[in-house]
């Protein structure tokens, strides 16, 4: 499933069902994996619609009223809003029609996606847990490995809502209830998904978003609630004082492994579903995926909350798939004044989501955000190296595998607006470029732009890149196994595998040079992981019956043009 699955994701192909599954279930996969579907989900024409009623809502409330009239205009408003809440009902819901008391995982069709990954996991679940203290829900979104018939493991990361739950049901020595719920309507999918602040509950955006308010109902084994109409409901708990379970590896969206480590046991108690349950899956690796349009929603509907909240002057933000949606983020401002382009990079720094990126670059309003080249040239023109650059530190997403420490690192904003005169020290010198061909030691080179150069570094040394290449303002390293001919496989690369502070040298204040290369364990590098690549034996199988599946047309295996990246046969580089 994996296998075909990428091949049609990355050709933008249509989303699929597999009913040979070997369970009473169908899997439906890539159920998001175009803009014409992620809009139908939402129930939209444009995301762009989103963003125009956050706007319009703020302006309704935040307008001066100046008279009783004006403030009693308002009441509609609220009822509307307050028509948006999740409501509780009595009895049991469409999820529960069929429950299993005795619970066994193995009745689901869970998808081992990649050939290194440590077992079978859960890649879409809504995972419902509770503030012991406040009894305020959060749902997120957290895969799950399958270890027996009711034992799994929780992969809720160290910076999430739900981990902070667990530690204080921990201290509190209490047993943690778990709700996971699977399909239903996609808003909830994506919901889970959102990057909402915390005592925000994220069935009031599904509420927003659908214009209707979701119903709920209580879990048999639990006392937390869900959906009605999901597909799947696994319920269970976590014991906070038993031991954590080794999880992984998994090959994750950073088009990478992420490696085991140790994660909360899930035990299930029940599982309940509909008479025709289908059961969602997603597969996530090296981009593009599916999850390459949930994070494009993100990007559009968060832009106005961000606008209001923390920064009036931006005007557009873009998250990159090739970097993960965490490790690069692109923003756009109005500037009006002198070191506004640092103010919005360290802002979107103490952001919820953004806290992670570890590349920040802010242009200005008249650069084109959708554009690449927009961007090189302002990046080109508007960057002083020796004022222009931010090295900071700071937490990071779990799965940076480039960072020395686990979860924290270094990280670089960089300023590409247009100076005010108040922003310079001295005038900004332009350097010409010269001839490559002309100076070169390295046959393998790419350039970009007129002074960023991809090099693919051979026998040769970061220095010996210096010494060819001295007009180049920047010079980035990369493996020899790399296309470089391929922008996103660049970006994918070096988001990956670059640490800041470590891998990018200044030199002389004129020059940055990036070391994109994978590293060895040791000395300052952790276990570095191989990229997600499908096996030989699936490749070849996948081939010989793409005829008979009744595509159109044959579409070669997505995993061949990677597989010269993988070092060793397991997920770890070796």
């Amino acid at each position: 499933m994996t296998e075909i699955n990428d091949r049609i994701v990355k050709s933008e192909g249509r989303a699929l069902l597999f009913e040979n599954t070997g369970t009473q279930f169908p899997v439906l996969l890539n159920a998001f994996g175009s803009h014409k579907r992620l809009n139908s989900a939402l129930g939209i024409n444009s995301l762009e619609e989103i963003s125009a009623s956050f706007d319009l809502l703020f302006k309704k409330f935040s307008s001066p009223k100046k008279t009783l009239s004006d403030k009693i205009k308002l009441l509609p408003e609220l009822l509307n809003l307050a028509s948006y809440m999740p409501k509780s009902i009595s009895g049991k819901g469409a999820c529960q029609q069929v429950i299993h008391q005795n619970p066994d995982l193995s009745i689901l069709p869970v998808l081992q996606c990649w050939p290194h990954d440590g077992g079978r996991f859960i890649t879409l679940p809504i995972v419902h847990t509770q503030d012991p203290h406040t009894g305020t829900r959060n749902v997120g979104m957290y895969r799950i490995q399958i270890f027996e018939k009711d034992l799994a493991s929780l992969h809720w990361h160290l910076h999430k809502n739900s981990a902070r739950h667990f530690r204080e049901y921990k201290a509190l020595g209490k047993r943690m209830p778990v709700s996971v719920a699977l399909g239903g309507d996609p808003v909830y999918t994506y919901v889970a998904t959102a990057p909402l602040p915390d005592q925000i509950d994220e069935y009031v955006l599904a509420g927003f978003l659908r214009k209707k308010r979701v119903e709920m109902v209580k879990c048999i084994t639990n006392d937390l609630e869900v959906p009605t109409d999901v597909d799947f409901v696994i319920e269970g708990y976590v014991d906070t004082e038993e031991d954590l379970i080794w999880e992984g590896p998994f090959g994750d969206h950073t088009g990478f492994y992420s490696l085991p480590d140790f994660y909360p046991r899930f035990h299930v108690t029940c599982i309940t579903h509909r008479q025709n349950a289908i059961y969602p899956a997603t597969v996530v690796g090296i981009p593009p995926q599916e999850d390459k349009f949930l994070g494009i929603a993100t990007e559009r509907i968060f832009l106005s909350p961000i606008k209001i909240g923390l920064l009036p002057e931006i005007v557009d933000l873009k998250l990159p798939v090739e970097g993960g949606f965490h490790n690069v983020a692109i923003a756009k401002i109005k500037k009006e004044y002198a070191g506004q382009g640092a103010k919005a990079i360290h802002s979107l720094w103490g952001m919820n989501g953004l806290m992670f990126s570890k590349f920040i670059l802010v242009i200005d309003e008249n650069t084109d955000i959708q554009n690449f080249a927009s961007i090189l040239q302002a990046i080109e023109e508007n960057v002083d190296i020796s004022e222009d650059l931010f090295f900071s530190k700071g937490p990071l997403d779990v799965l940076d595998h480039s960072s020395p420490q686990f979860a924290f690192g270094s990280k670089l904003g960089i300023d590409a607006t247009v100076k005010f005169p108040d922003e310079r020290k001295t005038a900004f010198e332009k350097q010409e470029s010269t001839n490559i061909k002309e100076n070169s030691l390295f046959s393998d080179i790419k350039e970009i732009g007129n002074k960023i150069i991809v090099v693919k570094k051979g026998t040769h040394s970061l220095e010996d890149a210096k010494a060819a290449f001295p007009s180049k303002k920047y010079i980035v390293f990369v493996d020899n196994e790399l296309d470089i001919n391929s922008l996103p496989d660049i970006l994918w690369y070096a988001a990956g595998n670059v640490d800041p502070g470590r891998d990018i040298q200044i030199i002389d204040n004129k020059q940055v040079i990036v070391d994109a290369c994978r590293k060895e364990s040791g000395d300052g590098v952790r276990q570095w992981p191989n990229p997600t690549v499908m096996n030989d034996e699936t490749i070849s199988s996948i081939d010989e019956k793409w005829e008979s599946l009744g595509f159109k047309e044959f579409i070669p295996s997505p995993s061949l043009h990677y597989k010269g990246l993988v070092k060793g046969n397991s997920a770890e580089v070796k």
